[in-house]
């Protein structure tokens, strides 16, 4: 009987750990949302979106990278256009992306297209 209770304490112990092992990590979701002035030349949107995408190849910090443009019917983006979404593993790897070089060089190539600019960051949770 002892030894029955033994491994059923056993396997629950090493469920519980197996459990907590498949638990999805959390992950820090940084999101860019661009509007741009009417009449912004395609090119320099282009352009813009090109070396932000170059980003996650120059910065080994960013775990993924992925980008859209709105097409929602709603209209509810209140002249926000283009989405870019960056993964982080910490609070302390997104902050050292904001002073890197390479990232200082992306927001030195923004200059003056955005008409405007949202920045949300957040924990994922599932």
């Amino acid at each position: 009987m002892k030894k029955l209770l033994l491994l059923t304490l056993i396997l629950i112990s090493s469920y519980t750990v197996n459990a907590q092992e498949d638990k999805p990590k959390q992950q820090l979701r940084h999101v860019v949302l661009f509007g741009w002035k009417e009449g912004t030349d395609p090119a320099a949107i282009g352009k813009v979106v090109t070396a932000f995408k170059n980003l996650e190849h120059k910065i080994t910090l960013i775990k993924a990278f992925e980008w859209g443009i709105n097409n929602s019917p709603e209209n509810l983006n209140n002249g926000l256009t283009h989405c870019f979404t960056i993964t982080f593993n910490s609070e302390a790897d997104r902050d050292a992306y904001l002073i890197h070089p390479e990232h200082k060089a992306f927001v030195a190539v923004l200059s003056p297209a955005p008409d405007k600019v949202t920045v949300v960051d957040y924990w994922t949770n599932k």
